[in-house]
């Protein structure tokens, strides 16, 4: 049955497109960039997928981080994001508008999901586009978009919920196993809001399968369908994280360390008033939780993450049509209930329920719970949504009296908090805004219901423009989602700034045998990850994710953009170190005097060789070259050494430490002297020549250690040795030899599970 306004489902899809290009526009007219982790860490991500697919490469192993890093298995790398894939594909110097499109194409995606997930539930067309535009530019979506990972997760669960819903529906294998393929591209975000997704996904198919009509075993078929083909994408890529995650830096968090990533429960004030704690503004200015006004200090969140404004309509629907009549639909109930239980869970700390939470298998992984406002926002929504689909329907009517006091009550709420925290004259813009904008969502809940009686068309129109309006004014291109596309001119291919031309001219220069690495510390926030643009090896980089081995020998952090988090270990105490040779680390690029990283450095540790306008530039004369023939082994503790610290005085370029027993060929006078040379050298295929004397001698190639590199002596198979802790060493007899290195992630996964069947 399809009436007042339920045959414009056509309609509302276009209405959405022209709201979400309305919405984009700041972004695709290339007048903002959406900034922080969407270009420190998405952007450079991006153009490494490019720029090794248009130049023949894999982009399954980084050389240019982390002295190299498996991309394959880490989850953000954009290899399996399809929208990512595609673009990277046809376009091999990725803009930022064309980023940000990718971003916001894939939330359209969802938002017209949404709209089809509506039309089979025969639900309003203004519902349905209300839910649409509140799912994709409202609350999480909005003000957390520079999360890229977690913004993609977040698209893919109304395509998946439309498809689950459909295959429930008319009990079919056709869609049941469509919804099983779109939810495997879901899963591989691996991130959390993939994660909490995917269990409300599950939740909700039992709960259809136990409430539906038809029998239970019917709906075996489409689910069993759903499970083969999701099964079939996702084994191999999330066997090989699985197996990342078991070896990196953070394999599980601690219920006190996700406690400290809690929503604080005035965060919810911002579903009432946008900016009410002043987020879109200078940090100084802002003022809400956690702050020093809150008294939440040791919450560790970035004050974006803790604003959820989806617009004044989508709530005041719900107040209007909330009542008895509201739960007689089973979907209503069931994301009713899922509402309260991602509130709670997004609270974390703040109640009692996320501990016991934390006791489901897989909690355990993410450092954050308010994070779970990504979907809380969704099944808003889609509430939303059903709220004005009732009202237009004449299923519900709005008590204007009781909407209006409760309306006042909250935004009155709101200027209490403001006025007890001394923040009234700060909030009063914020506050009046709201005002209005709460003015005209009542006006529309009462207007839309009697409007789409005359003409549905028109009530759909008013719908979608005041909720444009509104998100366009509240959720408003700030510092924390947009920023001046210059500012990150550093990861542009074609950038002119001078450090990364001066190491650029540089590293033209070197012999090609060496491949320097470079550092770029306390700069800025998004300059890291600058190598993967430029194709730089970089020592360190910036990842949350970082081999475990890497991160114990060397002390690297999750981040460079600030002198503090240039960490050292041990065994790499400071840049005057074995370790910074054997890394090659020849140029060191910091936004401050060098002292101010490295508290031991010396005169002549380090020579300043450029000052720029964003960094001091140094050269470090003790830089080894990347391969080097050694004819001595000595045998050492590497847990040992990473555990105590310390090296031993050796020549490096003359002997290698193993943890096999020691074997030393000492050279007789006149003997030819080893040799090493680079023949070629790209991200997964390494060919390097080699010469040894009498006895032989090893191949170091001074690249992080990694199981799924497998080598070549001559075309026989050889074994890789770790080396000099970190690094890779083969061993080859007498006389020249060519070694290849090959990065080969499926065969080393299988070694792995083949070697712990037989332990």
């Amino acid at each position: 049955m399809r009436e007042n306004g339920n045959d414009l489902y056509g309609a509302a899809a276009a209405i959405f497109i022209f709201c979400a290009i309305a919405l984009a526009f700041p972004f695709l007219s290339g007048a903002y960039t959406v900034p922080w982790d969407a270009k420190a860490h998405f952007q450079p991500q991006f153009a490494f997928l490019a720029h090794a697919l248009h130049s023949g490469q894999s982009p399954f192993w980084t050389p240019n981080v982390f002295a190299g890093m498996p991309q394959i298995a880490d989850p953000q790398s954009l290899i399996f994001s399809p929208f990512f894939l595609v673009a990277a594909w046809l376009s091999p110097e990725p803009s930022f508008q064309l980023e940000d499109g990718v971003v916001f194409a894939m939330l359209a995606m969802g938002g017209l999901a949404l709209i089809l997930y509506f039309r089979d539930r025969g639900w309003n067309a203004a519902g349905a586009l209300l839910a649409g535009i509140a799912f994709a530019f409202g609350g999480s979506a909005s003000w957390r978009i520079q999360h890229t990972g977690q913004v993609m997760s977040l698209s893919w669960f109304p395509v998946t919920l439309w498809l689950l819903a459909r295959a429930l529906d008319r009990r079919s294998t056709v869609y049941g196993a469509a919804a099983g393929a779109v939810a495997a591209f879901l899963v591989l975000g691996r991130d959390q809001v993939a994660f909490l997704s995917v269990l409300l996904l599950a939740a909700y198919a039992v709960y259809r399968v136990v409430t539906d009509d038809a029998k239970i075993w019917s709906a075996a078929k489409p689910l069993l369908a759903g499970a083969f083909c999701g099964s079939a994408v996702i084994a191999l890529p999330l066997a090989l994280t699985f197996d990342l995650a078991a070896n990196s830096n953070r394999p599980a968090i601690d219920l006190d360390g996700a406690f400290k990533g809690s929503l604080p429960p005035g965060s919810f004030l911002t579903l009432i008033c946008a900016n009410l704690f002043g987020t879109d503004g200078p940090l100084k200015d802002f003022w809400g939780p956690p702050s020093q006004a809150f008294g939440t200090t040791d919450i560790y969140l970035a004050r974006n993450m803790t604003a959820i404004y989806m617009g004044a309509l989508p709530m005041a629907a719900l107040l209007a049509a909330t009542s008895k009549g509201f739960f007689k639909s089973r979907e209503a109930r069931f994301f009713a209930g899922a509402a309260v239980l991602f509130a709670l869970y997004a609270l974390g700390r703040y109640t009692p329920v996320f501990e016991l939470m934390f006791h489901v298998p897989g909690v355990d992984l993410w450092r954050r719970p308010a994070d779970a406002t990504f979907p809380l926002c969704a099944v808003l929504a889609i509430l939303a949504g059903y709220a004005l689909h009732l009202l237009v329907r004449g299923e519900a009517r709005p008590n204007l009296i009781a909407l209006v006091t409760v309306a006042a009550a909250a935004l009155a709420l709101c200027a209490v908090v403001a006025a007890e925290k001394g923040r009234l004259a700060q909030a009063e813009a914020s506050l009046l805004t709201a005002l209005a904008f709460w003015a005209l969502a009542v006006a529309v809940v009462v207007v839309a219901p009697l409007l789409s009686q005359k003409n549905a068309l028109a009530a759909l129109a008013l719908v979608g423009c005041a909720t444009t309006l509104d998100l366009a004014v509240g959720n408003e291109p700030n510092e924390s989602t947009a920023l001046p596309p210059a500012q990150f001119d550093v990861l542009r291919a074609d950038t002119k700034n001078e450090t990364v031309a001066f190491l650029r001219d540089k590293l033209k220069l070197q012999d090609p045998d060496r491949r320097d690495r470079i550092e770029l510390a306390a700069i800025d926030f998004h300059w890291p990850n600058a190598s993967l643009v430029h194709g730089f090896d970089h020592d360190l980089g910036y990842n949350p994710i970082r081999l475990k081995l890497f991160e114990d020998a060397t002390g690297a952090g999750d981040h460079l953009a600030l002198p503090e988090q240039r960490n050292f270990s041990k065994l790499y105490p400071a840049y005057r170190s074995p370790m910074s040779d054997l890394l090659g680390l020849r140029y060191i690029a910091s936004g401050v005097p060098i002292e101010q990283i490295d508290k031991k450095m010396k005169p002549g540790d380090a020579t300043l060789v450029a000052r720029t306008k964003d960094a001091y530039i140094y050269e470090y004369s003790g830089a080894l070259p990347r391969v080097m023939l050694p004819t001595c082994a000595l045998k050492a503790d590497f847990g040992g050494m990473i555990e105590e610290g310390g090296w031993p005085e050796i020549d490096f370029r003359k002997t290698v430490l193993l943890e096999d027993a020691p074997v030393c060929h000492e050279r007789e006078p006149g003997e030819s002297a080893a040799s090493a040379r680079i023949v070629s050298y790209e991200n997964t295929k390494i060919v390097i020549d080699g010469e040894a004397p009498r006895g032989g001698g090893w191949v170091v190639l001074n690249d992080v250690w990694h199981p799924y590199w497998f080598a070549k002596v001559d075309g026989a198979e050889t074994e890789i040795l770790r080396a000099n802790v970190l690094f890779r060493a083969v061993r080859i007899p007498e006389g020249r030899h060519r070694v290849e290195f090959g990065f080969d992630p499926l065969r080393g996964l299988w070694k792995k599970l083949r070697a712990g069947e037989q332990k």
